[in-house]
């Protein structure tokens, strides 16, 4: 069944009006019809089964309501240092399918790419999409939210409300470490993890991660590239607290 994102004050009177580019999708790419079903969601765990009620103007009337259970029980923030080329889109694209709520673009002393404001601007609304694409596809409640890009230090201050920040890291030994570290991530509790671009952080970089609480953790003896690191530790998370 077809699945859309849509504003809370898109619903009235037990009506959804649909606006935007989704209007065109529906009319023109996935030709749906009059008395055919989809499923809305609007941001929170609730999530409306509606029938299309008319096409001028688009709305659909809600059938049923229900709490879709396909959130993690605790908020993950990925802070990503900001890889080369297309790699971040990927990052995006398979954190959101692993249940990330946030997703910060760092620009850390190794980053390669070096964006300036406008660029910036630009970039973080094309990953925004591209964070609500996938979030449709895989049937989340909630669109991950790509912030601005930030510098390190930037970065830390955004994690400091967090319960728990993991820094995995090349120089981290005793895999019993890491397992200790996440299997005591209890569910509710906030996680933020930081991730180096190609060719990691700086020591000084893991240093100040460290003061301010971060632990370093290993991922394995093997070296990982930035944009799979992220996602090898979304998903022992995933499969942890789920």
């Amino acid at each position: 069944m077809h699945h859309f994102f849509i504003e809370p004050s898109q619903i009235k009177d037990g009506v959804i009006r649909v606006d935007g580019a989704d209007v065109n999708h529906i009319k023109n790419v996935l030709r749906m019809k009059q008395g055919e079903q989809a499923v809305f969601s609007d941001g929170t765990l609730m999530q409306y089964l509606s029938i299309l009620e008319s096409t001028e103007p688009m709305q659909f009337r809600i059938l049923d309501l229900f709490k879709e259970g396909r959130e993690l029980p605790s908020r993950i923030c990925l802070f990503q240092g900001i890889p080369k080329g297309d790699k971040m889109e990927l990052v995006i694209q398979k954190a959101t399918e692993l249940g990330a709520s946030d997703i910060f673009p760092v620009s850390t002393c190794r980053t390669v790419v070096r964006l300036d404001a406008k660029k910036a601007e630009k970039k973080t609304a094309r990953w925004n999409e591209i964070a609500r694409a996938s979030a449709k596809q895989c049937g989340r409640s909630r669109i991950p939210q790509v912030h601005g890009v930030r510098s390190f230090g930037q970065a830390l201050l955004s994690a400091g409300e967090l319960d728990v920040l993991l820094i995995p890291y090349e120089r981290a030994e005793r895999m019993e470490d890491t397992r200790q570290a996440v299997e005591q991530i209890l569910p509710g509790q906030s996680v933020g993890i930081f991730i180096g671009p190609e060719g990691g952080f700086e020591e000084s970089e893991v240093e100040q991660a460290v003061s301010k609480g971060a632990v370093p953790i290993t991922l394995g003896k093997r070296i990982l590239r930035t944009e799979t690191a992220g996602l090898v530790i979304l998903s022992i998370l995933l499969y942890h607290l789920e």
